[in-house]
């Protein structure tokens, strides 16, 4: 049902994000891999194969977002102080590549804007010689803390909040 919806949306060209089309299962640009951090895969965040916990790729995504937020100049407390949150509203993972305890990689983020309420977070686990492990999209909001509504332009907050807007791929201007 997902396919058919997505799908659909491809065919009327929306993006359910607000942001550039993109193919189901095309691999991210380079640009993508713009802002990278690493982690080191722990023993204890494996499952009984030895595999990389399906769950601990959403842990080191929302690793490299903070760590992109951070790097721009936005603090977890700036967005506290006002009130708004970011959410995440939908996330798609492919598993290219199997992870092992002791696997160093780098988490890639990079943040895709469009128009509108939404945006999407485009993000590659890449191991050190270079092959992909993991790829995940996601779509999200600013979440208005106190009315539990998504901002109406969350682009221009992040613009306002960032003391390096181009980090977050926003125009200086």
């Amino acid at each position: 049902m997902a396919e058919a919806r997505d799908a659909a949306r491809t065919t009327a060209g929306e993006d359910p994000a607000g942001g550039p089309e993109r193919t189901p299962g095309a691999v991210p640009a380079e640009p993508f891999a713009a802002f990278a951090v690493p982690v080191t895969v722990r023993g204890y965040e494996t499952d009984s194969q030895g595999h990389l916990n399906q769950s601990v790729y959403l842990q080191y995504a929302e690793h490299a977002r903070w760590s992109l937020l951070q790097a721009s100049g936005i603090r977890q407390s700036d967005l506290v102080d006002r009130r708004i949150g970011p959410v995440t509203i939908e996330t798609t993972i492919r598993y290219r590549r199997e992870l092992r305890a002791g696997d160093e990689v780098e988490v890639s983020c990079a943040f895709v804007w469009g128009e509108g309420r939404t945006f999407r977070v485009e993000q590659t686990v890449r191991k050190a010689d270079g092959t992909v492990a993991a790829e995940l999209s996601a779509v999200g909001g600013l979440l208005d803390l106190t009315e539990r509504t998504l901002l109406q332009d969350p682009r221009a907050v992040f613009h306002e909040l960032a003391q390096d807007p181009a980090a977050l791929g926003l125009a200086e201007g």
